[in-house]
């Protein structure tokens, strides 16, 4: 059968009974309006996404309670018309039209003699309400964070821009899963060619379902290869509605609580919402010690073995005498030793993120120490070997994203073994190696480690708001994602003083 919609109720509903068949929540009601029940019509709707419908106080109920009184004529006139003056009433042509409206969570109506279907937006689907962040807390600043709504997520962003030159663009990915994904940017800020290469990626492959943000970044990533992330998440539209004035693009994913921001650059993934609302001195000091705490976190293992196995002489005899009795009858190598540790440390972490509720929290503290007392207390790796991983595992959580740290605990093993086996050569290797790979990465155009490099690239040169913020008042220029003739985002009043 065809998917146009018929003047005939009774093909209607037989196609779409035969199309929702085994479909038990999905409801088909069949009813009678206007005057002596003239007029029949039908409406189809998923049970939990449109319940009540009859109330008087539902937009569907005063839709129906309407037409009890009115002609076959005035019914459909009134249709046709919008005769509430409801504000997401929508005509749709087809079939398959009125199937995606109505598995999307809405109530869609057919008339008798009407070719057209009619649908009527209700509450949707159960959503999670707005609540505090959970993984990007602040101690100033708003306490709201997405929901799995990209609508209300997208609303949100709209709350704290209240400029019409914010566009929201929207796509639907996912051949069976039908998934709502929207562009979230300011007009005149955006560069050109980014949004249109970020379009291009979102239209280059074909998947049955997305269910989340991740799966879009995922296929859209240009370095697939790299550990580093190219997309920045975040739960927090404070965040996203700051880096769009930036310039920046945000992409939302329906049943995703977070966003995603692109470009992404090194420097993006070690700042905070934050940052901007407290004063510059302590913000330098913070990112300051993020910074120290990346470079622990890949390093700190890989070093100790370096200078314990190959380079002693630079170390005071007093602490290499320290080092040598606290490993004394312990049976493994350096290397083994913070391999095992690091392992153990790490398992630790994952079955804390795993475990539910604040019982999380405490098996990875207590595991920890349970399992570096009774592993120094058997004499299997030193107390020194402990206190390196415990250094390393620390640093790894100040890093405030959690998939911007993922990469530099990976590449604390690899440093371990260039560090074990090699000494300092290897971790100028390994170095050389890595800032080789983070200097070739680009997020859509824009170097990974700007604004460390690439600031004179088209002959602009943004604000440095790296590792050191400058005052507020002194930070007037946007930085390299915005277009070039719009990098001045802090002007002085005439007359005024900044």
């Amino acid at each position: 059968m065809s998917d146009v919609i018929y003047s005939e109720i009774e093909k209607n509903e037989a196609y779409i009974r035969e199309r929702l068949k085994n479909c038990d929540d999905c409801i088909i009601r069949p009813m009678t309006l206007g005057e002596e029940r003239k007029i029949r019509c039908l409406v189809v709707y998923i049970e939990v996404a449109v319940s009540n419908m009859m109330l008087e106080d539902s937009v569907v109920g005063k839709l129906v309670n309407h037409m009890w009184q009115m002609s076959p004529e005035e019914i459909l006139e009134f249709v046709r018309t919008n005769g509430l003056g409801i504000s997401d009433v929508k005509t749709l042509e087809n079939m398959e039209d009125a199937m995606a409206a109505m598995l999307a969570g809405n109530a869609v109506f057919f008339f008798d003699g009407y070719t057209k279907a009619v649908k009527i937006s209700s509450k949707g689907y159960p959503n999670l309400s707005v609540s505090e962040p959970s993984r990007e807390k602040v101690l100033r600043g708003s306490k709201e964070s997405f929901t799995d709504s990209v609508k209300t997520n997208s609303a949100l962003v709209r709350k704290r821009i209240r400029d019409t030159r914010l566009k929201v663009k929207e796509k639907t990915l996912g051949s069976r899963s039908r998934t709502l994904v929207q562009l979230l940017y300011m007009e005149d800020l955006v560069r050109p060619g980014i949004l249109e290469a970020i379009e291009s990626h979102l239209d280059s492959f074909v998947i049955d379902g997305v269910l989340d943000g991740g799966v879009v970044e995922q296929l859209t990533e240009k370095h697939w290869l790299s550990p580093f992330p190219q997309f920045q998440s975040t739960e927090r539209p404070d965040k996203c509605a700051m880096e769009i004035l930036n310039g920046r693009i945000l992409l939302l994913c329906d049943h995703s609580p977070e966003g995603l921001l692109l470009p992404a650059a090194f420097n993006d993934f070690l700042q905070v919402s934050e940052d901007s609302y407290n004063r510059f001195e302590i913000v330098s000091f913070q990112r300051f010690l993020r910074y120290a705490a990346v470079a622990f976190t890949m390093l700190f293992s890989g070093l100790y073995l370096a200078m314990t196995n190959f380079h002693t002489q630079v170390l005071p005899t007093n602490l290499i005498l320290s080092f040598s009795q606290a490993s004394q009858g312990v049976p493994f190598p350096g290397i083994l030793e913070i391999l095992l540790m690091e392992t153990a440390f790490e398992t630790i972490r994952e079955a804390g993120v795993r475990m539910p509720g604040p019982l999380g929290g405490t098996i990875g503290i207590v595991g920890g120490l349970i399992v570096g007392q009774a592993a120094v207390t058997a004499n299997l790796v030193s107390p020194i070997t402990v206190v390196v991983v415990a250094v390393t595992a620390l640093c790894s959580l100040v890093i405030p994203s959690q998939e911007f740290s993922a990469p530099f605990r990976l590449l604390k093993f690899g440093f371990i073994i260039l560090g074990g086996t090699m000494g300092m050569f290897g971790i100028l290797l390994g170095l050389y190696l890595t800032v080789s790979h983070l200097a070739g990465l680009e997020s859509f155009g824009i170097p990974y480690l700007a604004p460390f490099a690439a600031q004179n690239r088209q002959g602009y040169r943004g604000e440095d708001d790296s590792i050191l913020r400058m005052p507020l008042w002194s930070l007037r220029k946007r930085p390299l994602y915005a277009r070039k003739e719009e990098q001045i985002k802090l002007r002085r009043k005439k007359g005024g003083e900044c």
